[in-house]
């Protein structure tokens, strides 16, 4: 029996992306380095780093503090989601104009099957070329791309000639692209992972290769066979092009921690009404609502909801505020989040009887979007947010004994 062609997949990787998108609207801060995250006095972390801040050693998910220790002179910037989201779905649409079999990843990246359209296009280098040329004539930025016959091949060769980079690894050559690469580059390979590999003698991905099975399968369990699989570039996985996305949330953590019930109320109403938006933007609606809430001492918990589907930010937050009841914290809170999930394309769910007034809020936080993408989020809210408490200047009284909620 004759094999199909040769896969031909792309990982379409933006460049820094919330820190591009910041740097093409601000010309001032074209060339220096730009951060983009929480207050750098505060206690969040990086969201993104331009390129002239990573040689400071600065990079996503550090502490926002440790940053600016390190790169002082940056422009510290607000996270602007609505910003990038729009952004990032002119860039999505691109990429659909070139293949129906596209599977986006995140707000900043995805994959493309662009075995079909060779006819049309070309062959994937070809692609590749047309994709970046695209996305820097329409939103004047910049993408990385790798080509591959797998997923996983193409994923790691975007992430190493970064920014504006475009890597091909010829089908049959993926062991010997993989082969010099560190273990950590693999999918899986964890911290725990990375130790035991490591007592082993094991560094790079084609040492990883080479360890005879039953001697890894000693060391690593039924994890061994998969790893290897990868180390020798085999991913058969599809791009998955309808795959709904898990879940929309939103977070924040405070300047203090505090026990202020009406400041988390306003934080969560915020951001019910920011997933809102999301949920909106992609037609999707969901059932399930979690609230996080991460104390001082940093443990955390997460309490949820599932009931009727809904993409109203109003409902969002009076299910996340029955929860925030439910929990009555006692301990100063560091981080509160509200997420939604169980996503389906809005529309599809039962309209709810207690509630008969949904559907007009609904339809009214369509308009409030189109004047939120004109305006910016400040041009309208929820009248509860315009006298919304701040945030108190002193800390509250000692904390609890551990284990009270």
């Amino acid at each position: 029996m004759a094999s199909g062609p040769t896969r031909v997949v792309l990982h379409v990787d933006m460049d820094a992306f919330y820190a591009s998108v910041e740097q093409r609207d601000r010309p001032e801060l074209r060339g220096r380095p730009v951060i983009v995250g929480a207050d750098p006095r505060g206690r969040g972390v990086v969201s993104a780093a331009s390129y002239e801040a990573r040689p400071y050693g600065v990079h996503s998910a550090m502490p926002i503090r440790t940053a600016a220790r390190l790169c002082p002179d940056a422009a510290f910037l607000p996270v602007d989601m609505d910003k990038y989201a729009r952004v990032s779905r002119e860039v999505m649409a691109i990429l659909a104009s070139f293949t129906p079999l596209l599977e986006p990843v995140s707000i900043d990246e995805a994959f493309l099957d662009v075995t079909a359209v060779g006819a049309l296009w070309g062959d994937g280098p070809t692609v590749a070329r047309l994709v970046k040329q695209r996305i820097r004539e329409a939103t004047g930025l910049t993408a990385s791309v790798g080509v591959a016959a797998s997923k996983f091949v193409a994923k790691v060769a975007s992430d190493l000639e970064k920014p504006d980079g475009l890597v091909v690894v010829p089908a049959g050559g993926e062991a010997r692209f993989l082969a010099p690469l560190p273990v950590e580059k693999l999918w899986g390979v964890g911290a725990v992972t990375c130790r035991h590999l490591h007592a082993l003698g094991v560094t790079t991905i084609g040492q990883l290769a080479a360890v005879p099975p039953a001697h890894l399968a000693a060391r690593l369990g039924r994890q061994a066979g998969p790893l290897q699989a990868l180390a020798r570039g085999e991913d058969d996985r599809a791009v998955e092009p309808f795959t709904p996305p898990k879940s929309r949330g939103a977070e924040e953590t405070f300047a203090a921690d505090h026990r202020d019930t009406a400041r988390l109320r306003a934080t969560l109403r915020s951001q019910a009404e920011r997933v809102a938006r999301e949920l909106r933007a992609e037609g999707l609606a969901g059932c399930t609502v979690t609230l996080k809430l991460r104390f001082a001492d940093f443990s955390t918990i997460t309490r949820r909801r599932t009931g009727e589907s809904t993409q109203d930010g109003l409902a969002i937050y009076r299910e996340a505020a029955r929860l925030l009841d439910a929990v009555r914290a006692t301990r100063p809170v560091r981080l509160i989040g509200v997420s939604v999930s169980g996503l389906a394309p809005a529309g599809q769910g039962q309209l709810s009887l207690l509630d008969p007034v949904a559907p007009r809020r609904e339809a009214l936080g369509r308009v409030v979007d189109r004047l939120v993408e004109r305006f910016g989020e400040a041009a309208i809210r929820p009248a509860s947010l315009v006298a919304a408490p701040r945030e108190p200047r002193r800390r509250g009284p000692p904390p609890p004994a551990r284990g009270e909620v």
